[in-house]
């Protein structure tokens, strides 16, 4: 491990190579619940010693399925076999900022430790102590509203002002503002990813990601070079869910992914919160549903605030306490450098298209019609003008002009 580079001058975990290596094999068993895991570190001790347990041993304090994943030799990781896996976690960890931490480490994130099945082992890039802040999550959907990103960003810089850790999954749209948004404030953002920690997931959000590992902290369960899969994501909400005191949806459909993360901070005993829209709005529906089932309908970022236990008071001497603590206050809007950067690549088709949407949305067939651009390179003119924050896709399959600040 490594202490170099910490933001706070917080020591690392320090782990024997042994016992780091055990917790590895253990952490990525198959067939291995982290609750069963857990269970055998409660009666044992620590990964060696389960390690060192018969079968029979095993058996009786968890069950066969577990003593047999225990001592089952260790497999490929993600096509890796398990010694070369180990060589790679271990110079990983010893980059400046990496990190490799165990429910035995103080810096293991303690809210994470009030789930009945916490992960044995994470991740983590960046500033540690963040993740021992008070947090609330800010998720939504990937397919945002111009309002709703607007909306993300601000309750998020409000709330990083206030003291509070903002928590969300780096994917586009909502989770996107939401993390850029609370750069802006005084404490800091934590983004929980569905890949390894050594990959960006989106891609379009390589920057984003690096900025967050430089000024807050990102965190991954799963191990190094696992690619984004679609069954890694639920569990990856959990984790978003784990590490808040609270879940602000700002906007989600029926069927939003948003919404499980909701569901299961409920079933955690975390409050959820939602941002309430127009009645004829898809991306209000799944909030609405949220209400009715007794989501706390929030407008503004005081009442989430009130909340966590804020007075207005409380929350600027929170602010004041959090910009003073903080070891690399960022310098300039990430927002406005991330607008510079995509402004200089909009060109061309992409010039044109953004010229051609105005004020209000429009469908491909209006923007075919104003550009003269064939299928192909409309399309692609749109993805170009979404990767770079420009555009927002909505329902219906209209596009709108992303409003710049």
């Amino acid at each position: 491990m490594t202490t170099a580079d910490l933001p706070t001058g917080e020591a690392a975990p320090t782990l024997d190579a042994d016992e780091l290596r055990a917790w590895l094999r253990l952490a990525h068993a198959k067939g291995l619940r982290p609750l069963a895991l857990r269970t055998l570190l409660g009666a044992f001790g620590g990964p060696l010693e389960v390690l060192s347990e018969s079968f029979a041993s095993l058996a009786e304090i968890a069950d066969a399925r577990a003593a047999e994943a225990v001592l089952a030799p260790p497999e490929e990781i993600e096509g890796v076999p398990f010694d070369d896996y180990i060589e790679a976690a271990f110079v990983w960890a010893a980059e400046p900022g990496n990190h490799i931490l165990t429910l035995a480490d103080a810096t293991y994130p303690q809210a994470l430790l009030t789930m009945p099945d916490p992960p044995p082992l994470l991740y983590a890039k960046g500033r540690l102590e963040l993740l021992q802040a008070r947090a609330v999550a800010i998720v939504g959907s990937r397919h945002a509203s111009p309002q709703g990103l607007e909306d993300a960003r601000r309750f998020a810089r409000v709330l990083s002002d206030a003291g509070l850790a903002v928590v969300s999954g780096l994917a586009l749209g909502i989770d996107a503002s939401a993390h850029r948004g609370a750069l802006e404030g005084a404490t800091g953002t934590v983004s929980v990813i569905g890949t390894g920690a050594d990959l960006v997931y989106p891609a379009a959000h390589h920057t984003l990601a690096h900025e967050i590992a430089r000024e807050g902290a990102m965190l991954s369960e799963w191990p190094l070079g696992t690619p984004a899969r679609s069954a890694n994501f639920p569990q990856r909400n959990r984790l978003i869910a784990g590490m808040s005191g609270g879940v602000l949806i700002v906007e989600a459909a029926m069927r939003s992914g948003s919404l499980i993360t909701a569901r299961l901070a409920n079933e955690m005993g975390r409050d959820v919160f939602a941002i309430p829209g127009s009645i004829h709005a898809p991306l209000s529906q799944g909030c609405h549903r949220l209400l009715k089932q007794g989501a706390k309908l929030v407008e503004t970022p005081e009442d989430v605030l009130e909340e966590f236990g804020f007075s207005p008071a409380t929350a600027r001497a929170a602010s004041t306490a959090a910009r003073r603590a903080r070891p690399r206050p960022v310098s300039a809007s990430w927002a406005s450098a991330r607008a510079d950067e995509a402004d200089s690549a909009i060109d061309g088709d992409a010039s044109r298209v953004l010229d051609a949407l105005g004020h209000a949305p429009a469908t491909l067939e209006i923007l075919a019609m104003r550009t003269d651009l064939d299928g192909a390179a409309l399309q692609g003119a749109l993805l170009q003008l979404e990767l770079s924050g420009h555009v927002a896709a909505l329902a219906g399959g209209r596009y709108t002009a992303v409003e710049r600040s």
